[in-house]
This record gives structure tokens, sequence and C-alpha cells, in this order.
């Protein structure tokens, strides 16, 4: 039995999410015993380059063609695939694509399913994975007894390596079933990272006071390479566009670091940040409910505080 990863490839290409999922999977089968194979759906580029991360096959599924994302045609091309590869254990990103495939493709399996899996599994007794829940205040263990598995990935489990070689992708032609699906327009940001695969952000709230002093935000994830995000208030205010609202009701995000300025940090907004590694919090409010979740905390007039950070971070560069 083997290990297949499903690699996203938007607009054609493989972004770090996929990358993150291919490093994962390699170290399941590893602890498996077995291969890990990637699957590629569609035209994209340097699909091969998944190899750098240790899969042992990458197979491309109808290289040529351009498919709309059905997540039922690609639950029955994954399905199809894993089990031409005798593949018991699916893993998949935990993106929007991911999830609207993961319980579709565990019911087709007949598989165990967890979704939102943060870490490697043990399976010192059995095929124990964990998960955070309860908006992140504690951590699940579950043990999937199924012969067959499948698993989605939150991004940012683990720190990736290279640590194989490029490889020439398999490709494969597959008829795909008709889609009841019709695209009749699409939005998408461009120019940034998305904030699932960002590892640095930064965030502002209602602190700002209006969207004409997003600029000083703008500057400090300039300066640091960060991707910018906001609050649910700023969202619904259209001071900020909607892809970059962070919380449950939102985007859940867990970057390397998190600077929050102007935000009180109510537990709608905590749960889908506070699976971040660092986070620092700006806010001239010392009774902020963020402050409690903060690695570090500045206390102190945003307006003031976040321009001497930018102008810090670059003199830093500088030298």
């Amino acid at each position: 039995m083997s290990v297949l990863v499903y690699i996203e490839s938007p607009k054609g290409r493989i972004k770090k999410t996929g990358n993150e999922v291919a490093y994962y999977g390699v170290k399941v089968a590893e602890s498996l015993g077995t291969q890990c194979f990637a699957l590629v759906v569609g035209k994209a580029n340097d699909v091969g380059n998944l190899g750098k991360y240790g899969v042992a096959k990458v197979i491309h599924v109808n290289a040529d063609q351009e498919i709309e994302f059905d997540s039922q045609v690609f639950t029955s091309i994954i399905s199809q695939v894993a089990t031409d590869n005798a593949a018991n254990t699916v893993i998949l990103a935990n993106t929007a694509n991911g999830k609207s495939i993961t319980g579709r493709l565990a019911i087709k399996m007949n598989a165990g399913n967890v979704s939102g899996v943060n870490s490697l599994p043990d399976i010192s007794n059995g095929f124990v994975v964990s998960k955070s829940v309860y908006s992140g205040k504690a951590i699940a263990r579950y043990n999937i007894t199924t012969q067959n598995k499948v698993i989605s990935l939150m991004g940012n489990t683990l720190q990736i390596q290279e640590i194989g070689q490029p490889i020439t992708p398999e490709n494969i032609t597959i008829t795909l079933p008709t889609t009841k699906m019709k695209v009749i327009e699409r939005k998408t940001a461009e120019g940034i990272v998305p904030l699932p695969e960002a590892e640095l952000v930064v965030s502002a709230g209602r602190g700002m006071k209006g969207p004409e002093n997003w600029g000083i935000i703008e500057d400090l994830a300039a300066a640091l390479g960060a991707t910018t995000a906001c609050s649910r208030p700023v969202a619904d205010s259209h001071w900020r566009p909607h892809h970059e609202h962070v919380g449950q009701t939102g985007v859940a995000i867990r970057p390397n670091l998190y600077i929050a300025a102007g935000i009180s940090g109510a537990i709608q907004h905590l749960a889908g940040v506070n699976n971040s590694k660092v986070i620092v919090v700006i806010n001239k409010d010392p009774e902020a409910p963020f402050f409690k979740a903060a690695d570090y905390g500045v206390v102190g007039d945003l307006f003031d505080v976040v321009p001497r950070l930018t102008a810090a971070i670059k003199k830093y560069k500088q030298a």
C-alpha cells in the first residue's frame, strides 16, 4: 500500500501548500515503510519539481487540458488514481478546494477522515493524528482505524526541506465525468501571497479609523515581505477586500508571525489566528483581550508605533 498526495495547481502553478502536502506525504510514507506518489490534475508547470520533496512518482492527469474545478469530478479522479496505485492513504491540503473534496473522497473510498490535521501521525499504536478544536483552545487526537484513510493538512504544519531531485512525471489520460457546474464569473486576488500560505501577516482593525490610513499597514507589510489582513468589522465596512478578513467567519491562518494593530481581539478573531507561531499585538488599550493571547505586546498609539516599527525594520535590513 502507498500514500497518495493530491497537489493543487491553481492557474497552472504549484504553490507552497502543494509542496507542503508533498513533503508531509513523504514523511507519512516513510513512517509507514512505503512510497509517496503525487497527483496533479490538468495543465501545470514544473510538476517534476515535486520530486525535490521526496515523492517517488508524479502522476500528471490530462496534462494538456484546462480543467475547471468541480469537487465531484476531482473526487472521481483522485479515487481512481488511488485505486490504480494501491494507495490507501490520501492526503490533501486543507484549502477551500481540499475541504470540498475530502468528505466526498472519504465516502467514495469507504475511508476514515480527519480534516485540518496539524502534525505527523503517531503510528506507535494505530494511526493517530491531531488537530485543533474549540477555536484553537484544545488539541484533539483521532485514531483512524479503517484501512483507507483520507486527511487534509493545515498550512505551515511542517518546515519543508528539499530532500530529493526533480523527476519526470508520468502523464496519463482519464475520461472525465461530465460536470454539472458552470462558471459564470471568477474573482481572484492577484499579486500577493494568499493568506493561507503566508508566513508573515500584518493585520489591522477598527483602530485604523478609516481606509485612508491603511498606508502605514501596507508600508510595514512591504518592509517585512508580509501579506496584509484585517478584522471582520473592517471588511464589513468595505475598508478592505473580504479576502483579507481573518477570523472564525473569514480565513483561518497559521503564519510564523502575526502582527495585529488596532484589533481588540474578540474570540471570533482569535479563532482564526491563534495557531500563529508568534503573535505581536499593538493597541493603545492595555485591557484589550488580544494581549492575553500575544507573545509580544506594545501598548501605544498604532499611528506612532507602526511607522517607527517600519523604520526600524528598514534600518535593520539596510545594515
